[in-house]
């Protein structure tokens, strides 16, 4: 039965992903790419240190950047610009081909897949194929410093795309595709994790997919509804505040308020705030090993709104015989942050559960 369940929920998010493509069905292509050597930074993103992402446990490896393999790729998976997906892909020469597994990190709003290098570098040395991908209207996908913000308006006074979350998704399950096809990886070995929207992107590429074997989303999970029922929605709404202000104009309102959100995420996010919400998605990972990460103080994923997909989590990981296989780490007096600790926590689940 609840095999049944989550089965429903994907096949009705893949129906709800589908409803917006171009052509959902283009052949799955691969084109070359070159290194990105001026990545696109948006809005008024303040680029911090990348110590936390430095921090991250990494192999001594001789003549590492002599050994050192980087791919730079587009895959095309639905007509239009934006179906032209950038993927970065860095690996070590190995003395014998041999399957590896396989991780993708997902980058946090505004920024690109190169401000992950770091990361990509440090798992690398350790043995995986280091993936990373520019979100939607991100990267080599954005033209301006306002692309991801023009997208968002334009979804929702046009009401055909889905630059929040679920537009990526789609392309996480095309890369899906196209990682299993790779003889350098273990198919059954493909983890996934990001920071902050990257977060939700690795949370619901999991719940829609699979293939995603492990799953550590940081700084992401939250409850949608929870926050518009508990008035926690502001310091999610900040963050994409433009398309709040639009919507608020067009509903004839003087002031964002909870009905604005509703409709907002109905709009751009079809079933974000209801069937596909955390009490719904995040169960639906098990058996799969995932750790969730999230400061025990973050304003935008308020910890009392994951209460219920973590108790739904925990039982549905008994149900399979293997509660060891999922945690919640709500670091103390963190906000909305992602930090060397969450790093090193994510690093070892990964070599627990891929290795």
């Amino acid at each position: 039965m609840e095999e049944d369940a989550a089965s429903k929920i994907r096949s009705d998010f893949l129906q709800v992903l589908r409803s917006r493509r171009r052509n959902p069905d283009v052949p799955l292509s691969v084109e070359l790419g070159k290194p990105v050597t001026n990545p696109m930074y948006q809005g008024n993103t303040v680029l911090a240190s990348r110590k936390v992402m430095e921090s991250c446990p990494t192999e001594n490896v001789v003549d590492f950047k002599d050994r050192l393999i980087e791919e730079n790729l587009y895959l095309i998976t639905e007509e239009g610009e934006q179906g032209r997906l950038p993927v970065l892909i860095l690996s070590i020469k190995q003395s014998a081909p041999q399957r590896r597994p396989a991780v993708v990190f997902l980058h946090s709003s505004y920024k690109s897949k190169e401000w992950l290098r770091p990361l990509l570098e440090a798992y690398a040395s350790r043995g995986y194929i280091a993936v990373s991908i520019d979100s939607r209207y991100h990267g080599e996908r954005a033209s301006s410093t306002t692309t991801y913000q023009d997208a968002l308006v334009s979804a929702w006074k046009n009401g055909d795309t889905m630059p929040f979350i679920f537009d990526t998704v789609w392309d996480l399950i095309k890369l899906g595709d196209y990682l299993m096809q790779r003889e350098d990886i273990d198919a059954s070995k493909i983890g996934i994790t990001g920071e902050s929207l990257g977060g939700m992107h690795a949370w619901f590429a999991a719940a829609a997919d699979t293939r995603y074997a492990v799953v550590v989303p940081i700084i992401g999970v939250q409850g949608f509804q929870w926050a518009i029922d508990n008035d926690q929605w502001q310091a999610r709404v900040d963050s994409i505040k433009s398309v709040f202000e639009e919507a608020c104009i067009d509903l004839g309102k003087s002031t964002i308020d909870k009905e604005v959100v509703k409709k907002v995420w109905d709009r751009i996010a079809p079933g974000l705030a209801s069937q596909f919400d955390s009490p719904y998605t995040i169960p639906i990972i098990a058996p799969r090993p995932q750790l969730i990460l999230n400061g025990a103080e973050d304003p935008r994923c308020p910890l009392a709104g994951v209460e219920i997909p973590y108790s739904r989590a925990v039982e549905a990981y008994k149900e399979a015989n293997c509660p060891e296989k999922f945690k919640l780490i709500a670091e103390p007096g963190i906000g909305h942050e992602m930090t060397a600790a969450m790093v090193k926590e994510a690093s070892d689940w990964f070599d627990k559960f891929l290795k």
